[in-house]
């Protein structure tokens, strides 16, 4: 006969769940505040990916606004949307355009930034600010990968030739403040000039889109094996050459449209070359020092300005710049693509710091760290010595 300690309960062994606690990396998006700067890191889209990996994503309001993206187009895809201060107190921030002072003292002390390296809008303050909050700074521009590519400049270089091709086939056609006539002409009709100074990813990319529309192409560079590279990909529809004086003046003369794209050693044209010139000629500077190849010619800033209503100068020429900046939410995109790629490194290397220490082509992107200026650009900007960011990186 079975008594009632025979029924009491008899534990059985039941698995244990167990939960890591992992704190959220933040991200975060502050609105474009420097002139001449549209672009933006992360669309809608690109946000929510992130937030699908893990990351907090904070953008402040009103940021999406130069891509035409509104606040709740973010929100919708689980990024939340802060003033300027919560923005900027993230782990991460991330700002093409270089931030001023006072933003950089409200970031979190050790935080990183990414943004990208322009000597020329770099303030002595402001780097001074990024050392003595020991910001982890990092030019994008200069990650390189595995394969050492620059991933983030190479996609950006792509976009400002496609658009210099676009905006120049747009200003030519223009019947009021162009000539009214197509970048490609019809049958019977010559299609314009098209001279490109370089022959590395902008000078391929506008080349490519000039060749499309039927143009007439020429490709000038020093550099012979990259020239030969451009000129066998692009076929006989464009035609190189090495940048001896007499050729390229004399393409120059009879040029529609002039791209100097980035190379070894840009050349400078005077103003003797440029009055030779056609009048109403479209030209293009997409090396980042703005106007140093045509130190004659007043610039155009088309991340500020529309090409449409922007007035030709001296004598009906005038120079272009940042041609990318027309087109931002292009270059949100083609930039969401590869910051994807880059948080899921840092998720890899299970963390910033670790992602520093590991990957060998994010800290050749480094300007700043641990209070210390490890870029020679940004040391010289700062007055002081570069330092070697693997000294203190065997520190942390």
């Amino acid at each position: 006969m079975k008594t009632a300690n025979d029924f009491s309960p008899v534990p059985s062994p039941q698995a244990v769940v167990s939960e890591q606690s992992r704190r959220h990396i933040t991200i975060g998006l502050p609105a474009v505040a420097a002139a001449g700067e549209r672009r933006f890191p992360l669309t809608p889209e690109g946000a929510g990916m992130l937030v699908e990996k893990g990351f907090t994503v904070k953008i402040e309001a009103g940021a999406g606004a130069p891509i035409h993206y509104p606040d709740n187009a973010y929100a919708r895809e689980g990024a939340r949307i802060c003033d300027r201060s919560g923005v900027l107190g993230c782990d991460i921030v991330i700002s093409l355009a270089p931030l001023s002072v006072g933003d950089i003292r409200k970031m979190r002390r050790g935080a990183m930034l990414l943004s990208m390296l322009a000597q020329c809008r770099f303030a002595k303050d402001s780097v001074m600010a990024l050392l003595e909050r020991s910001i982890m700074a990092i030019a994008i521009d200069l990650i390189e990968d595995q394969y050492g590519n620059t991933p983030f400049a190479d996609i950006l270089s792509e976009i400002d030739g496609r658009a210099a091709v676009a905006i120049a086939s747009a200003l030519l056609a223009d019947a009021v403040h162009g000539k009214g006539i197509l970048l490609g002409g019809v049958a019977g009709v010559v299609p314009c000039e098209t001279v490109i100074v370089g022959s590395g990813i902008s000078a391929c990319a506008a080349a490519r889109g000039a060749v499309g529309v039927g143009a007439s192409v020429k490709i000038f560079d020093n550099d012979i094996y990259r020239l030969r590279e451009a000129t066998r990909d692009l076929g006989a529809w464009a035609v190189g050459s090495t940048l001896h004086p007499r050729v390229l003046r004399g393409a120059l003369r009879s040029a529609d449209v002039v791209i100097v794209t980035p190379m070894g050693d840009v050349p400078v044209f005077g103003a003797d070359v440029v009055e030779e010139m056609k009048k109403g000629v479209i030209i293009f500077d997409l090396t980042g020092d703005y106007g140093k190849a045509f130190p004659s010619l007043p610039t155009t800033d088309l991340g500020v300005n529309s090409p449409a209503t922007a007035a030709h100068a001296s004598n009906g020429r005038c120079c272009y710049i940042n041609a990318g900046g027309a087109v931002p939410r292009t270059a949100a995109m083609a930039l969401s693509n590869t910051f994807l790629t880059f948080f899921n490194d840092i998720t890899a290397c299970d963390g910033v710091l670790n992602a520093l220490k590991l990957l060998p082509g994010l800290q050749k992107a480094a300007m700043t760290f641990m209070g210390k200026a490890v870029n020679p650009a940004v040391a010289s900007v700062a007055g002081t010595r570069s330092r070697d960011i693997n000294l203190y990186l065997t520190l942390s």
